[in-house]
């Protein structure tokens, strides 16, 4: 059974509807449908507060600067760039030159290595506990702990701090001291 109804559009829903229509090659009606359906299907996510996290992950996906990584493709290049030992060279070289570029941003950015390291958790790249001066670092492998690890050390250098890094197998304990 079908029913019938009237709705009064705005400039910008009738807009909306002409582009659907025209996108979809479908009816007003079944544009209207649809996109009721939709809206009915995501009513919770669509009438509640983002929460700041999705708003900030946004940000940096939006921004084209960053990208989602399924976390095993980042253990699987890490390792990859580990074949046989040490990491190559090149890849050390290449990861050097970006640490160095967002020590210049993060100077802008950040003023303490805490902030750095809740921006670095907030990442998925490590999970950071403080105890008073020390922050106590835990990585899901070795070589995210040396990636990251030496990310710190060099792109936290425009700081006014100085860090104190002691590495363990996965975890890594990071002393700051404000110069």
């Amino acid at each position: 059974m079908t029913q019938r109804v009237t709705v009064s559009l705005d400039e910008e829903s009738a807009a909306a509807l002409e582009t659907l229509v025209t996108e979809t090659g479908a009816g007003q009606s079944e544009v209207v449908r649809r996109a009721l359906a939709f809206y009915a299907a995501n009513f919770e996510a669509a009438n509640q507060q983002p929460s700041d996290n999705l708003e900030q992950y946004y940000r940096m996906l939006a921004s084209g600067e960053h990208v989602l990584l399924d976390v095993d493709f980042l253990h699987a290049f890490l390792e990859f760039c580990y074949d046989g030992g040490d990491p190559d060279p090149a890849f050390v070289e290449a990861a050097d030159r970006v640490s160095e570029y967002h020590a210049h941003e993060y100077a802008d950015r950040f003023e303490t290595v805490g902030e750095v390291l809740e921006w670095l958790s907030f990442c998925g790249f490590l999970e950071v506990r403080r105890e008073d001066a020390d922050y106590h670092l835990v990585f899901p492998s070795e070589a995210i702990r040396w990636f990251m690890t030496r990310f710190i050390e060099r792109s936290t250098a425009d700081l006014p701090t100085e860090i104190e890094i002691e590495q363990g197998v996965s975890k890594v304990i990071i002393t700051e001291r404000v110069d």
